[in-house]
């Protein structure tokens, strides 16, 4: 029988800063770069990682209009290495659909009449 997970604050620390970090490795962003797109400090970045701090709804927004990401990206749990590689390629697709359809809004206009 599977171990049941002790959902307490540290637990949802963890969770958003593990994938907080992992969002911005897929998309090869340092800590410090998503301090400056964010308007945050990078200790800021770097204490919320290392789950020194939690984080407040108005900055996960921020982090998540930094990385392109949805809410929920933040609060995948972990998973086996197999699982972790079907949500690293899940992320990326998330991730490349947007900058098609935005590339597309962009550079495809409607035809004119």
């Amino acid at each position: 029988m599977a171990e049941k997970i002790k959902i307490d604050e540290d637990y949802i620390k963890k969770l958003i800063s593990n994938n907080i970090k992992r969002l911005r490795t897929i998309q090869n962003v340092s800590q410090l770069n998503l301090a400056v797109s964010t308007g945050l400090t990078h200790n800021f970045i770097n204490d919320i990682e290392n789950c020194k701090k939690g984080v407040s709804a108005k900055t996960l927004a921020k982090i998540s209009i930094a990385l392109n990401a949805e809410p929920y990206q933040f609060f995948l749990p972990e998973s086996s290495s197999n699982d972790e590689v079907t949500s690293y390629v899940n992320d990326f697709n998330d991730s490349l659909q947007k900058v098609v359809k935005e590339l597309t809004q962009q550079y495809i206009t409607a035809p004119k009449k």
